[in-house]
């Protein structure tokens, strides 16, 4: 059975969100095993033995989140050259534009060379003043729709193997 493995940090709840619902969504297309994972606990053998990947994160600082950098770093060189071609998808909520989180993402991705099988999918969620971006978020219902296709068809991909 393939494995997909949804490695997420979340910090005010906006990443968290959107990770369950791509969860949900693989989970009601059935046929894969879905691990789910918390950046802080995924390790270089998680990646290893799943056969495709959906990555979470926040925008801080116009980056990836500090923790889910942590992550790649941490596993970066275990895996290198042992995960090549696997297919991956990854979802960023951001305060403003996502842009800069999304092209370093997708720029580790590619150093393992990694195939992406969807478009990074951006929720910006307006947060510019502190009390904004400290908040609690609340992802919206079209949102969390998008999200959760994704994860059913990343999951109905792996499961016939179109990825």
């Amino acid at each position: 059975m393939k494995t997909l493995l949804i490695v997420w940090y979340s910090f005010t709840g906006g990443s968290r969100q959107m990770a369950e619902a791509a969860r949900a969504g693989a989970l009601e297309a059935g046929g894969i095993d879905v691990r789910f994972l918390a950046a802080e606990e995924a390790q270089s053998a998680d990646l290893l033995g799943a056969d495709g990947y959906i990555f979470a994160c926040p925008e801080n600082l116009a980056a990836i989140a500090g923790v889910m950098k942590a992550m790649f770093d941490r596993t970066y060189y275990d895996v290198l050259g042992q995960i090549e071609g696997r297919p991956y998808a990854a979802l960023i909520c951001a305060g403003s534009d996502g842009e800069n989180a999304q092209r370093q993402l997708e720029r580790i991705c590619t150093g393992w060379r990694l195939k992406r099988v969807a478009d990074t999918q951006i929720v910006n969620v307006g947060a510019q003043t502190k009390e904004e971006i400290l908040a609690q978020k609340v992802i919206g219902d079209a949102d969390i729709a998008q999200v959760r296709e994704l994860g059913a068809t990343l999951a109905a991909g792996l499961e016939v193997g179109v990825f």
